[in-house]
């Protein structure tokens, strides 16, 4: 809705909301909390990618989430274009999908 109505900014930085909302969800089932973004991005890398849970595309999917919400967030003057946005929309729709297929069935909503 946010890249149809105009504002892709917004659309990337929701899109890296979803996963990072996502993410930390596979590590709470084990008991693990995050309370930062670099935590987060660095145990995605450290105990998902590395692991061989996920494959590395995921890193890089929630790496490249991240850096375009900093950009959509922050940069002024270098705003997010409706083609990022659009990759930024679908990197996270990559991770959602991942992130289900690996909770135990009791936690998938």
């Amino acid at each position: 809705m946010l890249l149809a109505s105009g504002d892709p900014d917004s659309a990337a930085s929701r899109a890296y909301y979803s996963a990072f909302h996502a993410v930390p969800t596979l590590f709470s089932v084990r008991g693990v909390l995050f309370r930062k973004h670099e935590a987060v991005e660095a145990a995605v890398h450290r105990d998902l990618v590395r692991a061989g849970i996920v494959p590395s595309r995921f890193g890089e999917d929630y790496a490249g989430l991240r850096q375009s919400r900093m950009r959509g967030d922050y940069a002024a003057g270098l705003p997010v274009d409706e083609i990022a946005a659009q990759d930024a929309i679908q990197r996270a729709g990559r991770i959602l999908e991942s992130v289900r297929a690996l909770l135990p069935a009791e936690h998938r909503g």
